[in-house]
């Protein structure tokens, strides 16, 4: 486990010897990175949170590696989903469940469909910051700071709200820990168990055509298991079907929070960024000399970067080199988001270079940035062929240079929302603001969020 700095242990040597350290990024462009008005309460802030405990442990960070590294391999697939931009409002009991339902649904649809393992991380407890494409936004006929996450200012349409307040470090590191502590009551205290599965259905769902479908597969569960007693095998409470691995993630943006949270690990001395397993580096800071690539660089978490339309095979094959030099297998998610319209086009030149390099990365498709459009009634949204479109394209790209499609890295939400278009139920422009509730991005909801594991499930199938 993880413990606060300690030395080095024998044969790890110290990542400041490279010229690395968790502050060295201070001294690279750093893109994204909000204006703290007050110097003083910022560190103030990163010293509270630093004297913290971490919230997760380096262990659970190299198991992790390890379930990538055999996605990476094509043994198994990965699932990451959650918020676009978790709020501090809505870090209930309830909503911590509902979400974390429809990705345990999701799962159970892929692992039934591929026979393969379901690697199951959420964009969650942690998921508090947002880039922006502007630094303002207009609301109304006033200009003001654009919303940056909770982490960062507040969401409400006036000034003084979208001023950056650093005391939110702290407020976000305690709403991390509290749902981080639900998260590992539901997923090893019974919650998840296999057995439960007809459990996992909301009302909604239930009563549609995709629920129907997954009540289906719950059933056949049902009837193996019944089959496995019979049989003699042991489904006592130590078995594995009574609880999940679950791990969290979030967009490593604020690197304040991240440096506060980083930690030497006191069985390898090597660094961990223990604010979550799974760190990722966006679109818009993932310049090879900028300060994101510097931090993530060091630490030993698997981390992803988000790969957009204007990639070029050098640029990825250059972040492969930084991020992944000892080509560690799990180490290093390429998350490609390029749009229906480009992923055909741009993927196959960047498979084909990072596999002739033999960097063993996980290929995961996040099929919502590169579809996201303003509709006419001036709400963001995404319509679900589109996101489908996509993915379809990057199953195909990969079956045509016969390498894995590792995964999807989706934005849903376990509410009842209309944010995206399309989907079972067609959501049509006029109805987006009959539930739209995200703070920032459009996302799933369940039914669409269940319906897409199915289309998925069907491509691995197949």
């Amino acid at each position: 486990m993880a413990a606060m700095q300690h030395e080095p242990a024998a044969g790890h040597p110290d990542p400041e010897v490279r010229g690395w350290a968790p502050s060295s990024w201070r001294d690279r462009p750093a893109n994204q990175m909000p204006q703290w008005p007050d110097p003083d309460v910022l560190a103030a802030a990163q010293r509270t949170v630093a004297a913290l405990p971490p919230l997760v442990f380096a262990g659970e960070a190299r198991r992790l590696t390890d379930s990538l590294a055999q996605v990476a391999a094509g043994r198994a697939v990965v699932l990451q989903a959650g918020d676009c931009a978790e709020s501090f409002a809505e870090q209930t009991a309830d909503a911590i469940r509902d979400k974390l339902k429809v990705i345990l649904q999701m799962a159970v649809v892929l692992t039934y469909a591929s026979g393969v393992p379901v690697v199951k991380i959420g964009r969650i407890a942690g998921q508090f910051a947002k880039p922006r494409s502007s630094p303002v936004e207009r609301v109304g006929d006033v200009e003001m700071p654009a919303f940056r996450g909770h982490i960062v200012n507040d969401d409400a349409p006036i000034p003084a709200a979208r001023v950056p307040d650093a005391t939110r470090l702290v407020t976000a590191y305690h709403h991390a820990a509290a749902t981080l502590n639900l998260l590992r009551a539901f997923t090893k205290g019974g919650f998840a168990d296999l057995s439960h599965v007809h459990a996992w259905n909301q009302e909604f769902v239930a009563s549609s055509a995709e629920g129907r479908r997954y009540e289906a597969i719950a059933e056949e569960i049902d009837r193996a298991l019944r089959f496995m007693r019979a049989c003699g095998v042991d489904l006592s409470t130590g078995a594995p079907i009574h609880q999940v691995d679950f791990y969290t993630s979030h967009e490593a943006l604020l690197l304040d929070y991240e440096e506060a949270l980083t930690r030497r690990d006191s069985l390898t001395g090597d660094w961990y960024d223990c604010s979550a397993h799974m760190l990722w580096i966006g679109e818009r800071t993932r310049a090879l000399d900028g300060a994101h690539v510097e931090f993530l660089s060091g630490v030993r978490n698997p981390i992803g970067v988000k790969l957009g339309p204007t990639t070029t095979r050098d640029e990825a094959l250059a972040l492969c080199e930084r991020l992944n030099p000892d080509r560690v297998p799990g180490r290093l998610t390429l998350i490609c988001r390029f749009g229906v319209a480009k992923v055909t086009g741009v993927l196959p030149a960047l498979v084909r270079a990072v596999t002739d390099a033999g960097h063993p990365v996980v290929w995961q498709c996040d099929p919502m940035h590169g579809n996201t459009f303003t509709s006419e009634n001036g709400r963001k949204t995404r319509h679900f062929d589109d996101v489908l479109g996509e993915i379809r394209g990057f199953f195909a790209v990969h079956r045509a240079e016969g390498t894995w499609p590792g995964g999807v890295h989706v934005e849903l939400t376990g509410d009842d929302v209309t944010e995206c278009l399309g989907g079972v139920e067609d959501i049509l422009e006029e109805q987006l603001p009959l539930r739209y509730t995200t703070t920032c991005d459009p996302r799933l909801n369940a039914r669409q969020a269940i319906d897409l594991a199915f289309r998925v499930a069907e491509l691995l199938r197949a």
